[in-house]
């Protein structure tokens, strides 16, 4: 494969069809280091009429599940033997460190394993009581056809494992297209798709911009279902088209994240170190460009001034810098685009009367900071409401927010007042609390005294504008079939409804 070759059409590794190509940058110095084949609607086309093809007349849809169970688990052992290959892709293409780009490839490895696991587990179907011993009624599943994947760029690798692990394991055969700013780890899990031995036509990438080539995806008639990982606007772009030839949608849109910490979770000093310390992580890994990230901290009056003053000051001890050098702690933002937009939102915030505690501009360059990247230090802004843009909106960089409570009503009032309802935490010694928060919080992951980890084996999605659908988990699997119900007669006889 050259390097212009990351369309993968019917098993061919090919060139888009007009010949044009994208240079993709490191954000760590704005410097392009891999060029890629940059396609189109007609290109789009191509792969869609080859997953159409091998749905419709090839093998896997009804290959045995112990065989798709299988092959998934080699690509899990295949990624286990390219981490370091494939995690340090990750980190030049997206920002991130290395150890977050090895960190993903685990997790795509644990996602292949778990769905492999859960096929394989599964019955016959379900049989359903009739009520007589002469009728046998099951519900059974089988894929949903030809699947299209829209994918973000500040997970690549992992937000395309989501989809493509349930999708492969309930038999579908689907087309993806990755973001184009990061599409290298996805062209990457591609090859070894086909290293493993899936069947030609059922793994399509089509790398290239979201106007042409992921429109297409949404508003093709052979697409059977769509799943999208993004933004808000977008996502709601893509469900108007789907909608047209009334195609499955699963929607990821994001959210905006809060992390209650109540005045009981720091009353020892191990507490609050815990308590800051996961702040910091839950604002910050990955330079704030994480989906579930809890960007709105919002504390208890009585310890606010003291646990955001080590907030503040931890934040701005963090190691800035390329994610492939020794001891960086974060990296660079994704593109000049996104360092752009966490500028406009942390100058709103300030102009609306927040007060800056730490960072809020662009790092001085350094040997591990080239002054071209996209660098922007983690950022800490206290005295904030929810009248301001900054706590309402994606900001997707690393910047937190500070609002108090006294009371909890008031805090759970606090933690729902969003249109998003992706993810949140609540920190508290009193497990009665914890549980009355967790019920009355309206997201759809609750950590308690903790903040990000996820498993396979659990739901992941949101409620209100942070989408539509489950990832992970048995209903992840759900998304990617159809369910159809038998009913047999076993002893067939005339109904008479009709004289004649």
């Amino acid at each position: 494969m050259s390097a212009q070759q990351t369309i993968h059409v019917d098993g061919e590794w090919r060139n888009a069809a007009s010949g044009a190509t994208r240079e993709i940058l490191d954000p760590a110095d704005a410097k392009p280091f891999a060029e890629v084949a940059e396609g189109d609607a007609s290109d789009a086309d191509a792969a869609i009429a080859a997953a159409r093809k091998a749905f419709d007349h090839g093998a896997w849809p009804d290959t045995p599940v112990a065989e798709r169970a299988a092959l998934l688990r080699r690509v899990a052992d295949l990624l286990v033997r390219d981490r370091e290959k494939i995690g340090l892709l990750e980190s030049r293409d997206a920002g991130k460190t290395v150890e977050e780009g090895r960190v993903d490839v685990d997790c795509v490895a644990d996602a292949f394993r778990y769905f492999a696991d859960l096929v394989i587990g599964e019955g016959a179907g379900r049989v359903v009581d009739a009520g007589t011993d002469t009728v046998h009624s099951v519900v059974v599943h089988e894929p949903v056809g030809v699947c299209a994947m829209i994918t973000p760029w500040n997970y690549p690798l992992l937000q395309a494992s989501w989809k493509i692990a349930p999708a492969l394991a309930a038999g579908n055969t689907f087309v993806i297209k990755p973001s184009e700013i990061t599409p290298l780890t996805t062209v990457a899990l591609i090859e070894l798709l086909v290293e493993a031995g899936l069947p030609e036509g059922v793994a399509n990438i089509v790398t290239g911009p979201g106007h042409s080539v992921g429109a297409r995806f949404a508003d093709h008639p052979d697409v059977d279902l769509i799943s999208f990982t993004g933004g808000l606007i977008s996502g709601t772009k893509v469900a108007q088209a789907a909608a047209v030839s009334v195609k499955k949608v699963a929607l990821e849109l994001g959210g905006k994240n809060p992390n209650v910490v109540f005045a009981d979770a720091c009353a020892t000093d191990e507490g609050f170190d815990t308590a800051v310390d996961q702040a910091l992580n839950a604002a910050f890994i990955h330079s704030g460009q994480v989906c579930s990230a809890g960007g709105r901290l919002i504390i208890e009056e009585s310890v606010r001034s003291r646990f955001v003053a080590e907030l503040a000051l931890r934040a701005s001890k963090i190691k800035l810098g390329r994610g492939t050098e020794e001891g960086v702690e974060c990296g660079p933002l994704v593109s000049q685009q996104q360092l752009d937009k966490t500028e406009y939102y942390v100058d709103s915030a300030l102009e609306e009367g927040a007060k800056l505690l730490t960072g809020g501009r662009r790092p001085e360059p350094s040997e591990v900071r080239p002054a071209e990247g996209y660098f922007y230090e983690p950022t800490v802004l206290d005295n904030c409401h929810r009248g301001m843009r900054a706590v309402r909106e994606e900001v997707f960089g690393p910047v937190l927010t500070v609002e108090t409570f006294t009371t909890e009503d008031e805090a759970v009032a606090l933690a729902n007042d969003t249109e998003y309802g992706l993810a949140g935490a609540v920190w508290t010694s009193d497990s009665g609390r914890a549980r009355r928060m967790a019920r009355r919080m309206r997201h759809g992951t609750i950590w308690i005294n903790d903040f990000h980890p996820y498993l396979p084996q659990a739901e992941w999605g949101g409620f209100g504008k942070s989408g539509v659908g489950r990832e992970l988990g048995p209903a992840g699997l759900a998304e990617y079939r159809e369910s159809k119900h038998v009913y047999e007669n076993l002893a067939p006889e005339p109904v008479r409804w009709f004289a004649g």
